[in-house]
This record gives C-alpha cells, sequence and structure tokens, in this order.
C-alpha cells in the first residue's frame, strides 16, 4: 500500500522511470543517452538553481515593493515593457532559472503582462543567445528573427493579462496559527527545514509546519528570508 501511495504522489517521475526502462530493454544504446542526457541536465539545474536562489532572496531584499510596482507594474506603461525586455534579454543560464525570480516579482508588484514579457525574453531573445544566432545563421536572420519575436511577446503578453489574473496563481494556505506556507510556490529547496527544523518539514517535496508553540522568532525569520520564491509569511 506504501508503494502504490508513493507512486500516486510521484506518477510523472514513475512513468519517466517505466519509459527509461522500456528504452534500456528494447533499446539499450538509445536507453543509455537518455539517461546520460537527463544526467546532465540534473547536474546543470544543481548547479544553477542554487546561485538563483541566493540571487533572488538578495534581490528580494534590496528592492523595495514600490520600486517593483513603480517600474514592473500594472500601471508601468511602456517603461515597464521596456525594462522587462531588457531584464530577460541581459539573463544568463536555463529558463527554468527565471521562475524563482518571477514568482518574487509578481508577490512585489510586478503586473502579469510583464512577468510574460521577462520569461520570454528569458526564452528565445536573451543577447548570448542573439550573439550566437548571428554568428551561425547570419546577423540579418538573428535581427528579422528578433523583431518579430519580440512583437509576438507583446501581443501574447497583453492577451495573457487580460486572460490570467491575480486570483488565477497560487494562493497561500494555512498551516498553524500565524504561519502561510504557499504550497504552490514551494519548490521543495528545503532552506526552511535547515533554518528551523523544529518547525517546518517536506512533505511530498513541499514545506510545512509542524505543530509547534511559541516558535523561536529569529529561526523563523531566518527562516522566512532563506525562502527564495518567498512561500512562507508569518502574522502575529
Amino acid at each position: 500500500m506504501k508503494i502504490l501511495k508513493k507512486l500516486r504522489e510521484n506518477i510523472f517521475l514513475a512513468i519517466v522511470v517505466f519509459i527509461y526502462v522500456v528504452l534500456l530493454i528494447v533499446r539499450p544504446e538509445m536507453g543509455i543517452a537518455s539517461i546520460k542526457s537527463s544526467g546532465y541536465y540534473i547536474k546543470e539545474m544543481l548547479m544553477i538553481m542554487p546561485v538563483i536562489f541566493i540571487l533572488t532572496a538578495l534581490l528580494d531584499l534590496w528592492i523595495p515593493k514600490e520600486k517593483i510596482m513603480q517600474f514592473l507594474g500594472e500601471d508601468s506603461g511602456i517603461k515597464g515593457i521596456v525594462l522587462s525586455f531588457v531584464l530577460g534579454s541581459i539573463s544568463a543560464g536555463p529558463v527554468y532559472a527565471a521562475f524563482p525570480m518571477c514568482i518574487m516579482l509578481k508577490k512585489k508588484g510586478a503586473s502579469i503582462r510583464n512577468v510574460v514579457i521577462i520569461l520570454s525574453s528569458w526564452a528565445v531573445i536573451k543577447i548570448p543567445m542573439l550573439i550566437n544566432e548571428a554568428k551561425f545563421l547570419g546577423p540579418r536572420f538573428m535581427a528579422v528573427r528578433w523583431v518579430l519575436s519580440v512583437i509576438a511577446i507583446i501581443i501574447f503578453s497583453w492577451i495573457a493579462n487580460k486572460i490570467v489574473r491575480d486570483e488565477d496563481l497560487p494562493k497561500e494556505e494555512i498551516v498553524e496559527k500565524g504561519l502561510y506556507v504557499n504550497s504552490d510556490a514551494c519548490m521543495g529547496c528545503s532552506q526552511c527545514v535547515k533554518c528551523y527544523p523544529e518547525l517546518f518539514e517536506l512533505k511530498n517535496k513541499k514545506a510545512v509546519g509542524k505543530s509547534h508553540q511559541n516558535p523561536d522568532m529569529r529561526k523563523l525569520r531566518n527562516a522566512i528570508e532563506a525562502c527564495p520564491v518567498k512561500a512562507i509569511s508569518y502574522k502575529e
């Protein structure tokens, strides 16, 4: 029963493992190549994500909410669009590294439109990519593709801003009185557990609060600050 429960909780992982097993049996060379490729990307994530978590936490501490709302909020206008393109274009690393930062920006007042622009720019028009594109496919190809991509991103970000509402995004849930954890935003990095193991634990790769009276506020503040996606909050 425990095995079946674990399989249901990790159904996607179970399917991936099953596919690998089938490939190893039917096409061993393809199965080995797939495992090596997956190992490469897992290694890349383990190297990149801790750095992204630290940078996101620092940006959250350094940049006040008022500035985020002024330059990336609903009323930021053209300057918000331009700044979003710049942020996405000067980025480095794979696009999944942008998710923690975008969660932080949205929590501090960035509009859905600008978050979409940052993610899209990060994925398809960042400067390192454009340089290599011009090198291999030519400057003319790169310039035309860049212009068309920018137009498409502006259109899609406008559509997304009309369709997606703040209430559609993950909500905070109450774990215990005064303590709030956004389980949908939680990435299972376990930073809160390391800071305050008496209060936090991981269940199904998500942080949850234990039953605990009179929490140590110093440890709790450290755990809240350590969370890279700001999924934890506390109200006295």
